[in-house]
């Protein structure tokens, strides 16, 4: 390993990793370090939906847009550590029939497909579904497998030179002359790296490292329960067609079904509550759509944190911070080596990525185009050697723990 990378990334979820594959294809030295296993925060304990950007539209085009381009490239590139399942937004009895006309306007202005179905059709799409339901409309939602689509990254990455560390945490970083000069890095790693450039992808512990180098971010993060639940048969993601609240989403995974979830502010993510409410909650609200999930058996639950930037942010509700991404510039605070990348979703981490890497590039001085987009991950259509890196890397993570384990059982 080399002390001098020209980039260090700090932070392997998916944007860290996705940072490391998209700077190692163009040509740049660089190591990703992360303090545990790959996919180990965020990424890897979300409920693992491959957004449509449906969810978004009427609130946030710009973001539900970002949230279709890429759900269409990564159909492309990504094979395995992805389901298609497609999504229906449900309408029950109760809930707000313009609210759920808006919705489908604002997909079809962005170009989200979807297609209506009255009650009748939307229980044969769904075997089980409530008998409340009053109709739905179906959108081209899917199901990430993040632990599968972290590691594919990472291994690309160090296929094309990169350097990946797990349990290497950052202890110390150190600024001269209006940069980052040196980053102390414990674990497996216990070296004092001398990068060029700095790539803070820690997600919701962004403040953290912010801090180390002396300089400012604003994350707001919150937690979310998930319960995964023995559940055969469902094939599309059930979204509930209403504003955004708990309990309002069920992800199908493979002989489970996720349900989820919360959203309530934590001022540390590594240590909060995990309320006994939150779980009963997002159950009972999940059945409301689907009432066998109320008796189903607990296969584990899990939660995690939102990486939400919010720089102002003074309130409780956190519902309403936008999902979209920021790349921060610590140039303007007299640390012109060190971007941030905060906020975004699991369905975006490549664009996320890329855009990072644009700015890095600049700052460095490398001409290099992208070539993320279109250059499939390696072991797309072979879930062994997906779960293998998976293994490399740490681990699987709760998201798709069931998924990961099964397809190694098998083998």
């Amino acid at each position: 390993m080399s002390d001098t990378p020209t980039v260090l990334v700090i932070g392997g979820g998916a944007t860290g990793a996705g940072v490391a594959r998209d700077l190692a294809l163009r040509g740049v030295d660089v190591t990703l370090v992360d303090r545990g296993g790959l996919a180990g925060g965020t990424s890897g304990r979300s409920h693992g939906l491959l957004h449509s950007g449906a969810r978004y539209a009427e609130d946030d085009p710009r973001g539900a847009e970002e949230c279709l381009r890429e759900n269409r490239t990564l159909r492309e590139i990504a094979g395995a550590c992805l389901r298609e399942t497609d999504g229906l937004f449900v309408r029950l009895g109760g809930d707000d029939p313009n609210y759920f006309e808006e919705k489908v306007a604002a997909c079809e202005e962005i170009g989200i497909e979807t297609e209506r179905l009255d009650a009748d059709e939307a229980q044969a799409v769904v075997p089980g579904l409530s008998d409340d339901v009053a109709e739905a409309f179906r959108v081209p939602d899917g199901v990430i497998y993040p632990s599968r689509l972290v590691a594919a990254n990472a291994a690309d990455a160090e296929r094309h030179g990169a350097t990946v560390h797990t349990d290497a945490p950052v202890e110390a970083v150190e600024t001269a002359d209006g940069a980052v000069s040196t980053v102390r890095v414990g674990g497996d790693v216990d070296a004092a790296l001398r990068p060029d450039h700095v790539v803070n992808a820690t997600g919701a512990w962004a403040d953290r490292i912010a801090d180390l180098a002396g300089v400012d971010v604003g994350m707001a993060p919150s937690r979310g329960v998930m319960i995964s639940v023995k559940y055969d048969g469902l094939d599309p993601v059930l979204n509930r067609c209403r504003d955004p609240d708990d309990g309002d989403i069920v992800v199908p995974h493979e002989g489970e079904a996720v349900l989820g979830t919360t959203s309530v502010p934590v001022d540390d993510p590594d240590e909060y509550e995990t309320a006994d409410w939150e779980v009963e909650r997002s159950i009972e609200e999940c059945a409301a759509m689907l009432p066998a999930v109320a008796e189903a058996p607990e296969v584990r639950r899990w939660w995690g944190v939102r990486p939400l930037y919010a720089p102002d942010e003074t309130g409780s509700n956190r519902r309403g911070i936008s999902r979209g991404f920021t790349v921060i510039d610590h140039a303007d605070e007299g640390v012109g080596n060190l971007h941030t990348v905060v906020g975004g979703k699991l369905t975006t981490y490549r664009e996320m990525a890329e855009l990072t890497a644009d700015r890095v590039c600049e700052r460095l001085g490398v001409d290099a185009a992208c070539d993320t987009a279109t250059e499939p991950l390696p072991g797309a259509d072979d879930p062994a050697r997906l779960d293998e890196f998976v293994e490399r890397y740490g681990g699987a993570n709760p998201t798709d723990a069931g998924v990961v384990s099964a397809a190694a059982d098998d083998d």
